[in-house]
């Protein structure tokens, strides 16, 4: 490690205006008058500092005490030791003790100072040695590594705060067969498949995997009433498609902030209205971050009667069998309260994750019978519906003329004079 360190040492006597470091006993030509050894040593290590200081302080032959010295503007006290019986050391992290940092552009500047504040002993009023407050800097140049280790900075920048609070923009959309534009028109004939795309929008955010969490279908938006259907459950599992439906999610992802599935269209029986909506509960993690029980993204094979993932290990889809994967329809969330909390604990290093999440409707979807089956209730097919229309339009048109050709004719016998003959008397 490649460091340099500078200790300034400068006794301010009480009673005086000069400081000590200009008395004879430091100068060159009295030498003779020097400590064997530095009475302050300061180890500038890389997270930490060490201060070593000589209990003959003032190299007077009169030792100070442990308890009169303390480091720094917090007034951190020294390491009690029955080894140094000459000396008190300090060890403390860069950022304690209320030590101060500066920035220039070939170093970091960590200050502090050694204080001794000198206290009567015993019942006794009087003292003998002098208040001395000894500044002491590390220097750590910036222009080279200082370390072999990976960096873990203890601040947060401003800018990654703001990046881990950016709201996150979800949507749900119906898709186009080809997955290249939006459906035009919500409506269906049963027995077609409708193309579901699940999407976040990441902005200047950190790069994101999206999951589908749950989903459900029902008659209204409110996911809670009833009748309701469950197409996506235990956090992922796509278990609609363990009916008689082809019901899967699309493999491989577009992006990871990007989740397609397909769903069999379908319709609650005993019920005349033609629409659905489908809410899906949608989440999000770091991209990097491995897939696992509480977030995946599985379809039922029916081939191989098996659950498949669209990526990670086969073993997180074991859960969707037993439906062990976590409670139905809540995902792995935090709440405000406990994010809080987290967040004042252990500061930003734990709140990478965190999952954000939300709830998106897309519907109504409206369905216009089985395709297929001329015979079903309510239920025609494009070309019996057309020649239906026109042979209705026909018969309407072909009445109205008649009904306009009858009142026509009335209305110009009544405009007609009528002349009797009168008979002549005779």
């Amino acid at each position: 490690m490649d460091l340099r360190c500078g200790v300034l040492i400068c006794f301010l006597l009480l009673g005086g205006t000069e400081p000590c470091c200009s008395q004879t006993i430091w100068s060159s030509e009295t030498s003779s008058l020097l400590p064997s050894r530095p009475p302050v040593v300061v180890e500038c290590l890389e997270a930490q500092l060490v201060v070593t200081v000589s209990k003959d302080l003032f190299g007077t032959g009169k030792l100070v005490r442990p308890a009169d010295l303390t480091l720094g503007p917090e007034n951190c006290e020294p390491l009690v030791s029955a080894h140094m019986e000459d000396a008190v050391r300090f060890e403390v992290g860069l950022h304690e003790c209320g030590n101060g940092v500066q920035v220039t552009d070939s170093a970091l500047v960590y200050t502090t100072f050694l204080l001794h504040s000198p206290r009567p002993a015993g019942n006794l009023s009087i003292l003998r040695t002098n208040r001395a407050e000894i500044p002491i800097e590390c220097h750590y140049p910036r222009h080279r590594n200082v370390s072999s280790q990976a960096i873990l900075p203890t601040w947060v920048p401003f800018r990654t705060t703001m990046l881990s609070e950016e709201k996150l923009v979800f949507s749900l959309r119906l898709m186009e067969e080809d997955w290249g534009s939006e459906k035009r028109s919500p409506t269906f004939q049963l027995g077609d498949v409708a193309y579901l795309q699940a999407e976040v929008h990441t902005g200047s955010h950190v790069p994101l995997r999206l999951y589908v969490d749950h989903c459900v279908a029902t008659l209204t938006p409110d996911r809670s009433v009833s009748p309701r259907h469950t197409i996506v459950d235990f956090h992922g599992c796509l278990v609609d498609g363990l009916s008689d439906a082809s019901s899967s999610f699309k493999e491989p992802r577009p992006r990871p902030e990007t989740l397609q599935f397909t769903v069999d269209m379908f319709h609650f029986a005993n019920d005349s209205r033609n629409l659905i909506y489908i809410t899906c509960h949608l989440k999000v993690t770091l991209a990097d971050r491995v897939p696992d029980q509480l977030n995946k993204a599985c379809s039922f094979n029916k081939s191989s009667r098996r659950w498949s993932p669209v990526e990670g290990t086969a073993d997180i889809c074991r859960c969707c069998n037993k439906g062990s994967c976590g409670l139905p329809g809540r995902s792995r969330r935090l709440s405000r309260l406990e994010r809080r909390g987290r967040k004042s604990a252990s500061q930003t290093r734990n709140r990478r994750h965190v999952t954000e999440e939300e709830e998106i409707t897309v519907g109504p979807l409206i369905f216009l019978g089985k395709a297929g089956d001329p015979g079903a209730e309510g239920s025609t097919s494009p070309h019996a519906s057309v020649m239906l229309g026109f042979g209705l339009a026909t018969v309407l048109s072909l009445t109205l003329a008649t009904l306009v050709l009858v009142l026509s004719r009335r209305r110009r016998a009544a405009s007609r004079s009528v002349i009797c003959p009168v008979p002549v008397p005779q």
